[in-house]
């Protein structure tokens, strides 16, 4: 991976979607993240925000990547200070505007 993939990858997440496995592969992430990072997610009922759809279909379980744990990986790649992210901004995609936003600072 290099820094402008990185970036430009970084630049794609949005905090609240779940990327396949074959889409992570298509977008060059490292094998070694794909494996290390990807989960079986379960649709929560309770909000819509929690719920997993695929192809406009709701979905019980889903196997894939969580593009917050990707932008953060990304992130520390690039040597962008996390710490400070995490303890600081609340709520997922706010997560990964703030990281986002630290790509004019690197």
């Amino acid at each position: 991976m290099d820094r402008i993939r990185a970036e430009m990858l970084l630049l794609k997440c949005r905090g609240d979607e779940i990327w396949s496995v074959e889409l992570c592969r298509e977008q060059r992430i490292p094998e070694a993240w794909i494996e290390e990072l990807q989960d079986c997610y379960e649709s929560g009922f309770d909000r819509d925000r929690n719920t997993i759809y695929q192809n406009q279909k709701l979905v019980n379980q889903y196997h894939g990547l969580s593009d917050l744990m990707i932008a953060y990986r990304l992130a520390e790649f690039l040597g962008i200070d996390t710490e400070k992210i995490r303890s600081s901004v609340q709520g997922r995609t706010g997560q990964v505007s703030a990281l986002q936003a630290e790509l004019d600072e690197i």
